[in-house]
């Protein structure tokens, strides 16, 4: 069976994407034609674009705009509205694990921009995301990561603790209370699906119509079956710890005491978690990942979920 790369959902074996898949892009797209470049090729694009790419991060990213009549994206060095991720050469599955795991995100209800994945010319998948800071043109919303709020660099990015994240977000955000809710969520989701890449860079505030939020989350991945002999089990430590960690620290300490949601909101919080794992384990299965990488996603999910009660 084949399934959309956008959406998930089962399409003809001669298909490459669902109908709701290329209108999450555009209500107008009808279809969405591979990328001209390889791998090789995006790989080389990057580098020649170094200087004029405003992107930031260590991973090999161009920029990129739908050109929806043609049904393509179209790399550009300046105001582009999407940002491309091609394979990496050392860790196999990156983007497809990106994808699936932002996918999973919306699932539990975080706040995720439009994404997924694109073929290249040799049939081989880059990942996509639309950025969530360009208005229009030219015009971007105000922004500001973690580091920058800390006075963290990104040579620094991981000296930080979720207990600062939630000081800052009580300090600059609009309304906190609200905000804490989607932390504590993000913060949990993080561990069940092994992302230990959390770091200060990859959490944002962002300023819309005046009001301060947590910014729509990116750069997850499950990144203990990438790193699968790396330790931490988070990338910013609760309570000094960033490993080993159990359901009296996640739940108990960060979210009940550091966070301060009242016990009806995580209970409803955690009921959430506990009925979408199923859903997940699914849409895993349909997902672009190898099928060794499936298995090793839905084992750390279970073994995740065990110590949390879930």
């Amino acid at each position: 069976m084949k399934y959309c790369p956008i959406t998930y959902e089962l399409i003809s074996e001669s298909g490459h994407y669902s109908v709701r898949g290329l209108k999450s892009l555009s209500p107008t797209l009808k279809h969405l034609h591979p990328l001209e470049f390889s791998q090789k090729g995006l790989r080389s694009e990057a580098i020649a674009r170094v200087g004029e790419m405003v992107i930031q991060g260590v991973q090999t990213k161009l920029s990129a705009q739908l050109k929806v009549k043609e049904g393509h994206f179209d790399i550009v060095s300046a105001n582009g509205h999407y940002v491309l991720k091609p394979q990496n050469e050392f860790y196999p599955d990156r983007p497809e694990n990106e994808a699936i795991s932002m996918s999973l995100a919306k699932m539990i209800g975080l706040e995720v921009p439009v994404h997924g994945l694109v073929y290249t010319q040799e049939g081989t998948f880059v990942y996509f995301i639309k950025r969530f800071d360009r208005i229009k043109h030219n015009k971007h919303f105000a922004q500001e990561d973690f580091a920058q709020l800390s006075g963290q660099s990104r040579e620094t990015k991981f000296n930080g603790s979720m207990e600062k994240v939630a000081s800052l977000v009580k300090d600059f955000c609009s309304f906190p209370k609200i905000e804490m809710i989607k932390l504590a969520k993000l913060t949990i989701f993080n561990f069940l699906i092994g992302n230990a890449d959390m770091h200060l860079k990859k959490i944002s505030l962002i300023t819309r119509e005046k009001v301060v939020t947590l910014s729509p989350t990116y750069g997850l991945l499950n990144t203990s079956i990438l790193f699968p002999e790396a330790k931490e089990e988070i990338a910013l430590p609760i309570r000094g710890l960033n490993t080993h960690l159990q359901r009296v620290d996640l739940i108990d300490y960060y979210a009940e005491e550091i966070l301060g949601l009242p016990k009806p909101i995580l209970f409803k919080l955690l009921t959430e978690f506990k009925q979408v794992i199923p859903h997940w384990k699914i849409l895993i299965s349909h997902s672009y990942l190898s099928e060794n990488m499936k298995k090793a996603y839905v084992d750390l999910l279970d073994e995740r979920a065990k110590r949390l009660d879930l």
